[in-house]
Parts: structure tokens; sequence; C-alpha cells
């Protein structure tokens, strides 16, 4: 058992408790044995993990539809567990969290913190700093001067004179814990807000990146200060140490390191031997400046800067990041949490001091970005906003908070002011950029909006997205297939569809731009260099291709708008969406992530042009080279179908590749019904008008298959076939006779478009967005295993000719967010709302 002894001080006036520890009363008996799990430092330990973990994804739950990062469901987390909200019942504190158990758990807070700041220090690339140039270095500079000044007033008022720091130590604390800027809850905040690949989002990452760097080497100082309550020269050989141990990571353990990655053969993993030497490293590192007198993260944040970028880095972000950020480091957040005590807070004098402390901190950094931006002469909202994102607060701040209240530089009363000062500092960030964020977007309405639309000698404009390398091979060959041509140059947009996650690591790929040569810094930067390089090559190895790879960060939910509001963007007539399920080695297919299903159907509601979802089974380089080729369209009418056609009419253009065109026409049968459909309907006004565009789409889809058979009639790569069919099983049955030399199908989703010859078939579709013929094509059932192509045609507010305007609020973008408007006007040809790789 632990016993607890209050020795009071009658001099002081003071209370302290000696906890006694019995090193045997590790784990229980069991309750059978009598005896009490929580009496035991191991079951209690995983009690309180438990609670901590689920308190904290419950308030991330929470908080996710306001839009506020996780860091602050975790502090919230924390002060709820203490002695501010549960922790009043001195049953629950007792129980769940007494005064034998913090030692285990502020332990294992730290090994987790010391292993988070380790791979924040792996995956920041220094160099960024020296790339952005001195705007970043100023703006951050100028972040962290005017509220360091602030904090150093408000310290008179905060600092109470029976406190045994010195005046001076006090100010270096409050001063950093207001300047900081925490980087990863940036960045979370950026993407959040879709400004991550923004002028403005650039520059505020490289800013809090500096920023971070800066605020490290304060903190140096400060601790080496709070241990010596007088400048001696134990302070001078704490900041001379700490200096010999940097110099020595970077000058003697980066090089060592480098050559342990040298010696591992090209293309095998790094071995588990050399992991473990890091991660042993990590410790040891922590050790040393624990032992110096600096704090032991900071030895695993510069020991993390040293792993160079590439296999490495990647293997131990992707080893560690889950498990640490996900598991230990609430616990960080718990202790702090547990220290909080908001009832110190007391009196409206106090109360007021607070609100005064945030604004005012606030207002200083805004003022001190501010004044930095209206000099290099960039918009006042950008300079607001950019002040406004620079306040985000996180782990830095609150290890400065911690690493004072340890040393006695802060008492309860400043400790709690300061952590709400954070949690509201941050918590205002995102609704305010909000409102003030609002860039003018300069849309031109464009007509060439659909396949059918863009002529063979005009630039034929494309956007691919892409979720994974293995999307690409299919979608270069049928672009290839596309029939690139001088009179008809292709311009591809390619994006990267990346998730939004709780990962700095995610976020970090849009940061570090791409050099050629440079390792990538984490899995989903590999992914996407592989995917670059894939398109690079297919730019130079065919004519008339002109590609540019973008990288899109958004939650799955809101992915659509991005791929839209590109698509709008760039003025493209056509987006290429892979199918959510992919091909199994046995023939079949399986559902890769439902997610990417959701994202499709969003598309497909929300599109500004034509959309072509591909299901992709193999179209090889080798087969689109032979002559024997063959593109098969299904026509039964229809815009939809009408798209098809046309994509497929370009495609036969190129010399390799034949086309089939068979259409489907209703028999005596099927025209027998629908007119027994239109005599019952002609009472009803809404069917009539359908019976009346269904008429105007027949005759639309007469003059453009006469079109392109009159255009065609001499080309014999070309082949054209009807079909007499009368309902749904003859379709199928007239389908499936097809032969199985084709390679690809390409069919039209026949959205709204009631047909008999279809009839049936929708009854049982898996899956709905791919249309009738579609879904049938795709299905695992079906015996012709080919690619199939299912075509969306745009057609705007109307039939034919007319076009949706784009500047309409009401069209296309009726529920989307007000993210869509954080967009910069496009300028000197880049894109401003997706990263662009050179």
């Amino acid at each position: 058992m632990a016993d607890e002894i209050v020795v009071t001080s009658s001099e002081n006036k003071t209370e302290d408790t000696i906890v006694c520890y019995a090193p045997t009363m590790i784990t229980t008996n069991g309750i059978w044995q009598g005896d009490n799990p929580l009496d035991y430092s191991l079951p209690l330990f995983i009690l309180q993990l438990t609670l901590v973990v689920v308190i904290t994804r419950l308030l991330v739950y929470i908080l996710k539809p306001i839009r506020q990062p996780r860091v602050i469901a975790e502090i919230l987390g924390g002060v709820i567990l203490g002695p501010s909200v549960l922790g009043r019942s001195s049953k629950f504190a007792n129980t769940i969290f007494p005064q034998r158990s913090v030692m285990v758990l502020e332990t294992m807070a730290n090994i987790g913190l010391l292993y988070f700041l380790f791979l924040i220090g792996v995956e920041m690339d220094i160099d960024v700093i020296r790339r952005n140039g001195k705007k970043s270095l100023i703006i951050a500079i100028a972040g962290m001067v005017l509220p360091f000044i602030l904090g150093s007033s408000f310290s008179f008022m905060l600092h109470e004179t029976s406190q045994h720091t010195k005046q001076g130590t006090f100010i270096l604390f409050l001063g950093l814990s207001l300047s900081v800027t925490a980087f990863p809850v940036l960045a979370r905040i950026l993407a959040e807000l879709k400004l991550i690949n923004t002028e403005i989002g650039r520059i505020a990452m490289s800013a809090s990146l500096i920023n971070d760097m800066l605020a490290w080497v304060v903190l140096a100082f400060a601790i080496a200060f709070s241990e010596n309550k007088n400048m001696t020269l134990a302070s001078l050989w704490v900041i001379l140490s700490s200096t010999a141990f940097i110099c020595f990571c970077f000058f003697v353990v980066r090089p060592l390191i480098g050559r342990r990655i040298r010696q591992t053969p090209e293309g095998e993993s790094i071995s588990e031997f050399n992991i473990c030497l890091i991660l042993t490293g990590v410790m040891v590192a922590g050790f040393i400046t624990d032992a110096i007198g600096t704090h032991s993260v900071f030895g695993a944040f510069v020991f993390g800067l040293v792993i160079p970028n590439g296999p490495l880095g990647l293997v131990l972000v992707e080893r560690l990041e889950d498990f640490v950020s996900g598991l230990l480091l609430p616990l960080f957040f718990a202790i702090s949490g547990l220290k909080t005590e908001i009832t110190a807070i007391d009196g409206v004098g106090t109360w007021a001091i607070l609100f005064v402390v945030i604004i005012l901190a606030c207002a200083g950094k805004v003022l001190g970005v501010f004044l930095v931006t209206l000099y290099y002469r960039m918009p006042y909202y950008e300079g607001l906003s950019l002040g406004l994102l620079m306040n985000a607060k996180g782990l830095i701040e609150m290890i400065v908070l911690n690493v004072g209240k340890d040393q006695k530089v802060l008492d309860d009363k400043s400790f709690a002011i300061m952590v709400m000062v954070a949690v509201g500092m941050t918590a205002i960030i995102t609704p305010i950029v909000t409102v003030i964020y609002k860039p003018a977007r300069n849309f031109v309405p464009y007509k060439r909006r659909t396949v059918q639309r863009t002529k063979l000698d005009r630039e034929f404009r494309v956007l691919v997205c892409i979720h994974t390398p293995r999307n690409v091979p299919t979608i270069i060959n049928l672009l290839e297939a596309s029939y690139p041509a001088k009179k008809s140059p292709i311009c591809v947009y390619v994006l990267h569809l990346v998730e939004l996650t709780g990962r700095a690591s995610a976020m970090l790929i849009v940061h570090n731009m791409r050099k050629t040569g440079r390792p990538a810094i984490n899995r989903t930067q590999a992914q996407s260099d592989h995917i670059i390089n894939a398109f690079e090559n297919f730019e130079k190895n065919v004519g008339c291709v002109y590609v540019q790879p973008l990288t899109a960060i958004s939650p799955y939910s809101t992915m659509h708008e991005d791929i839209c509001l590109l698509a709008e963007d760039k003025r493209v007539a056509l987006i290429i969406i892979p199918f959510h399920k992919q091909q199994t080695v046995d023939g079949g297919m399986e559902a890769t992530n439902p997610a990417f299903r959701v994202i499709n159907q969003n598309v497909l509601s929300n599109s500004p042009c034509s959309v072509g979802i591909l299901v992709d089974r193999g179209l090889s380089a080798s087969r689109m080279n032979q002559v024997s080729h063959h593109i098969a369209v299904l026509f039964f009418g229809g815009p939809d179908d009408r798209e098809a056609l046309a994509y497929a009419w370009r495609m036969s253009e190129h010399p390799n590749i034949n086309l089939t065109v068979l259409r489907f026409l209703p028999g005596e049968a099927a025209i027998e019904a629908t007119r027994s459909d239109s005599t019952k309907s002609r009472n009803d006004h809404s069917i009539l008008t359908v019976a009346t565009d269904s008429d105007k789409e027949k005759q639309l889809d007469e003059e453009y298959v006469k079109v392109f058979r009159t255009k065609t009639t001499n080309d014999e790569s070309v082949i054209y076939t009807e079909r007499v069919v009368n309902h749904g099983e003859e379709t199928i049955a007239a389908i499936r006779s097809i032969d199985n030399s084709h390679d690809l199908f390409i069919v039209g989703r026949g959205q709204g478009n009631i047909s008999p010859l279809t009839a049936g078939l929708t009854d049982w579709s898996e899956c709905p967005e791919l249309g009738a013929i579609g879904d049938l094509l795709a299905s695992s059932d079906f015996a012709v295993k080919v690619s199939v192509l299912v075509m969306q045609q745009y057609v705007g507010i109307g039939i034919g000719d007319q076009v949706t305007n784009p500047d309409s609020p009401s069209q296309h973008y009726g529920h989307f967010n007000n993210d869509h408007s954080n967009r910069r006007p496009q300028t000197s040809g880049q894109q401003p709302g997706f990263h662009s790789q050179p």
C-alpha cells in the first residue's frame, strides 16, 4: 500500500504531502482474492488511460461540428478530469486520481511527450526556413515580440510577492506562453479552413515553424534561469552545455545516422536494429538534456531534427505517430488538467484580468503581424487573418506552462489563467477567420464544360483525381488513348486526394515544397512523389500533353468541394474519378474505402462540368499500342450517352484504336408500353413535361448520331450497329452477347432518363451512381472483366446549349460551407487553393 503523510510547517504555513510507495503493489491478485484493483498501480493506470482517451475522443466528436482543433478537446478533457469539474468530488479524485498514482501517470505522460516532440522534429524541415525567405522570418519575429512585451506587462499584475522566483524568470515564462505559435495546431486549422495551400497558408506555416524554433531557444533559457533563482555560473553552464549538445547532434550524430542509412541496400526496409537504435537514442538525448538542466523533451526534439528526411523518418513516423499522439499524448493534457484549478481564478477582478489577457495578447500578435503585412502590401484582410492564425496555441505552450508550474515559477492562479487563455485564443481563430477572410473569386463563365462541346481543334482540359498510386496506370493509358494532338492538346490537372487527419505528417506534404532528389518526409508525400513522377514521365513520352500536379488535403466529407472548385477554377471539360471498388486477384470487385463512394456521389451532384467514373480493371500500355485495341460504347439515348459517344469519338481519332458503337432501339412492345404510359398520364402536367423533355432528348440523340455516322462513314476503325430490344431482360442478354475482344466500355450514367429498355435493371443495382448499365458492367457477376468508364454530362439549367452561370450561388454550390470562398484570385498561373508540385 502507499501511505500519505502530511507534514506541516508552522513557520511558512505550508503543507507538503509525502507519499510512501510499496514496490510490490503493481499487479493485483484478483477480485476473487478480495483485492481492489484500484489499490494497485497497473490496473489503476489502465483505467486512467482509458478514461482520458474516451473523454478526449468524446470531446473531439462534440467539438467537430464547430471545427475546433483536437488540442482544444485534449486540454478541456484534462480540465474536466481535474479538480475544476469531476475532481471537485473528493471520492472521484481519491479513487481515480489518488496522489500515489500521479508519479506513474506523469512519467508515462512525459514518455509520450518525449516521443511526440521527437516526431515533430523528424517531420520538421529546417530548410523550409531558408527557402521561404525574409518575409516569414520577419512575420515570425513580429508575432513574438509584441505579445512578449504585453506578457511582460501582465507579469507585474499576476506575479505575487510571495512567489520565490525572480520577476525576470516569471516574465520569460509568461511572455513565451503568450508569444508562441503551435505549428501542428495551426496546420490543422489551415487545412480545416482550406487555406493550407494559399499564399497566406504558406506564410503562416513557415512563420510558425520559425516561431517554434525560437520558442525552444527561449524555453531553454527560461528553464536555465528558473532552476537558479539568482543568475549564477550554473545558468551559464546550462546554456553552454545545451549549445554543445545541439552541435554534437548535428555534426556527429547526424553523419553517423546518415552512414547507417546508406549501408541499407536500396529497396530494402530499414532494419529493426537501426529503428531500435534510434528509439533508444531518443531516451538517451532526453536523459542528457535533463541532466544538463534543460527539459528532456528539448533533447528529443533536437534528436528528431537531425534524422534525415527519407525512408528512416518515414518508418519512424508511421510506426510511432498513431500510438504516441492517440494514446500517450492525451495523458500529458490530463496531467495539465489535474494541475488546473479554475476555482483559483476567484473574484471578478481575476476573471477581468483573464479576459483582458486574452484580448490584448490576441491583439498584440495580430497588430505585430498586421504591421509587417502592410509593409509588404498584402491585403488588409490577409494581414488580420494571418495575425489571428498565428495565435494558435497547443502543445508547446502547455509544455512551457507545465515546466513553469513544476519549477514553481507559476502559482495555481497564474497557471489556471494561462491554460484558459490558451483555450480561448485557439478557439476563436476558426470562427473569426471564417468571417474575415473572404477574398473575391474571379470565376469567368465558360462554355466548354462537356466533352461534346469541346471541339477537336481546341485544347481539352481534364481534371484527374487520384487516391493511391494504384489508380495511375489505367488513367494514364486512358488519357493517352484520348488522342492528344497538336490541334487539340490535352491539359491534365492531376489532383492527389489526401485525407485530412489529426496527423501533422499528412499536412506537411504541402508545406515541404518538393524538390528533385529530395526524399519524401512521410508516406503520403512518398505516394505523391510516385504519382507525380508517373505523370511527368507520361508528359515527356507522349507529345501534346501538359500535366500540372496538385494536392488537396481535406476531410473526406468536404473533399468534393475542393474537386469542384478546382474544376471551376481551371475551366475543365471533364473530371475523371476512380470507382470506390478495385479488382481482386480472382477478378471480383472489393471496396477500398467507403468514403471514396461518398466523394464520387457528391462530385456527381455538384460538378460544374462533365464527370467520368472509371471502374479500373486494367488498361495496359502494351494493349494500347496494338491495332486490335477495341472500345465499345453502349448507346441508349440521353445527354449522358451523348457525352459517352463524344468521348469515344475523340478516342477513335487515335490511329491504334477501334471503336464499336452499339445503339439500342426500342422494339414494338417497348414503344407500345411507352404509349400506354403516355395515355395514362395525359392529365398529369408534371409527367407531360417529362414526356415533352424526353421527345426533345430523342431529337437531340437522332441529330448527334446522324452527325457521328456522317463523319465516320469512311472510317474503317469505327463500327456502328443497332440492336432492337423490348425490355430490360433483352437488354441484358444483348450486352452479355457482346464478344470479349473489347478493352474498355464507355457508357452513359443515364440519370433521369426513363426508358423501357432499362426498366427493372435499377431494382437490384449495387451502385446507383453508375447508372443501370454501368452497374451491370461493373458487377462481379458480369462475364466480361474489362474497364468501364461511366459518363455524366453537365447539362446546366436546361437542355442543349444552355450553361449555368458559375457565379450563381444557387447552382451547384448551394449546400457548400463558406470555405469555398476562401480562395485568392488566380495570379501568375498558380492555382491558389491547391498545392502545385513544381
